[in-house]
């Protein structure tokens, strides 16, 4: 993929052809997987020092295996066992940091720092999360949506229900690539990023609504998250107040189209954001999801540090 940039920040950078061989990409390592074939080893030798600002699963587990599969090997680090935590600066660490490894995956808070990271890193840089975006997340999410429908992705409508946060900007972002209609129920105050709408709109078909049955309305896919994310405990009890009415439930779900889908990048609050007999359903498609997030930054991964062509 030769256009494919250096870092991995944001799905936005890249074009849709190359977001279209990284999910083929995927699918073909998911299927080697499942078949036991584990063919080459593109990350041999190399490593991929991972950073973490905020706890995580599902971001340390899917790239620390991943980076075993590719033939490689991983190094957790944490803000407070850094320098980082007695104020060395990030460019500082990045120059360094390249002088060690083969690439840098960091989930942190502020969108700013990882691309201050990848300013002065000389070697690939991944966004495992931030609190703007949240780009590996999203393209499992349209694997997932890939599988369930046939290879499809353009022609489905797509439904967020929630807060604005780092999913809903990242899915307005997959609408901005991919062209297709997204509708987002939030509520007052709690709005994804102007920018990115703003963006997004220019390409595709997406609105802000306050009925998250309006936003249900035929969509093929819904999806949703934890209404108070990481650093925002302290406002539960008003966002719960806020979001009342928003949870994704049985009759939320017979407003989509009979075929559809439920997503939810995890944890969950079961009860609020989302029923228990909607996560746990025959329309949920959760665990796959969370599965595919390994597929993606495998294929990832292999392209920023193998130099894997992926076509």
């Amino acid at each position: 993929m030769s256009t494919l940039p250096r870092h991995f920040l944001d799905i936005g950078e890249l074009p849709l052809k190359d977001l279209r061989t990284i999910l083929d990409a995927s699918s073909a390592m998911k299927a080697k997987l499942k078949a036991h074939d584990k063919g080459r080893k593109p990350l041999d030798g190399k490593t991929l020092a991972m950073i973490f600002d905020r706890p995580s699963t599902r971001t340390r587990v899917s790239f620390d295996v991943g980076m075993r599969q590719l033939g490689g090997e991983s190094i957790m680090l944490t803000g407070t066992e850094m320098q980082l935590g007695r104020g060395e600066t990030i460019a500082d660490t990045a120059r360094v940091l390249s002088r060690y490894v083969d690439g840098i995956m960091i989930r942190t808070f502020a969108h700013q720092d990882i691309e201050e990271l990848a300013k002065y890193a000389t070697v690939p840089v991944i966004n495992g999360l931030t609190d703007m975006l949240h780009p590996c997340q999203v393209l499992a999410d349209l694997l997932t949506v890939r599988a369930e429908f046939g290879g499809q992705i353009a022609d489905k409508k797509y439904a967020w229900i929630g807060d604005g946060n780092n999913m809903a900007n990242s899915w307005i972002n997959a609408a901005y690539r991919f062209g297709f209609d997204l509708d987002l129920a939030c509520p007052k105050g709690y709005e994804p990023a102007d920018h990115l709408l703003a963006r997004a709109q220019k390409t595709a078909k997406v609105r802000v609504l306050r009925d998250p049955s309006e936003a249900a309305e035929g969509a093929h896919v819904i999806s949703t998250d934890v209404w108070a994310s990481m650093g925002q405990e302290q406002e539960q009890k008003e966002r719960e107040r806020a979001f009342k009415g928003f949870t994704v439930s049985p009759s939320l779900m017979k407003a989509a189209d009979k075929k559809a889908i439920f997503l939810h990048c995890l944890p969950a609050h079961r009860g609020e954001e989302v029923s228990a007999d909607v996560i746990d359903g025959p329309q949920s498609r959760v665990w796959d999801e969370a599965e595919n997030r390994l597929h993606v930054q495998k294929a990832i991964m292999a392209a920023l540090m193998g130099g894997e062509a992926l076509a």
